[in-house]
């Protein structure tokens, strides 16, 4: 059960949540070819994604699922990794976060996509249940279909979850019939 009281709360820019975390690769965070551990990696996705949760819901929020993540570049020893994340879209308590992870070789004066991915949060009020969020008021191109696709994507969250049966998702099924 969702607390209601959130509910009169106005919609949110999407960019109201955007953040950016930065971080140095050291030796300690790497593997023996000298690259960012996947581990850490999601570890710092996973706090970029959180901030972003909660600057849109103003609540504690926890992480509920992580899509899947590619590492479409590695991420070297000494190169600074930047990770972009910003709230697609919000549904009762829950908001799905878009991330985006780059790798920056100062040296070289080269910067490189590593990755993408979108988690979910939920909000939790004050007794630790699931808390309403506001609405997200998409602006840009980029932001709208990001929204639009957002109710897509979580219906496959469900169905994976086996929280939704797959002829209940009718976003998903329109692509398909």
């Amino acid at each position: 059960m969702t607390n209601k009281s959130a509910e009169t709360k106005p919609a949110k820019k999407a960019s109201s949540s955007y953040t950016i975390m930065s971080e140095l690769v050291l030796p300690g965070e790497t593997n023996t070819l000298a690259n960012l551990m996947g581990g850490k990696l999601m570890y710092w996705m996973d706090i970029a994604a959180g901030i972003a949760a909660q600057k849109h819901c103003n609540t504690v929020a926890v992480t509920a699922s992580v899509d899947n993540i590619s590492f479409a570049n590695p991420v070297k020893l000494g190169d600074i990794v930047t990770i972009e994340s910003i709230v697609t879209r919000s549904f009762n308590s829950s908001m799905e976060i878009y991330l985006k992870v780059w790798g920056e070789d100062l040296r070289a004066q080269h910067k490189y996509l590593s990755n993408e991915a979108y988690f979910t949060f939920v909000s939790l009020g004050a007794n630790g249940r699931p808390y309403m969020v506001p609405e997200i008021t998409p602006e840009t191109e980029e932001e709208k279909e990001r929204y639009n696709g957002a109710l897509r994507r979580r219906q496959l969250r469900l169905i994976l979850g086996g929280k939704m049966k797959p002829e209940e998702a009718g976003e998903l099924k329109a692509l398909f019939v």
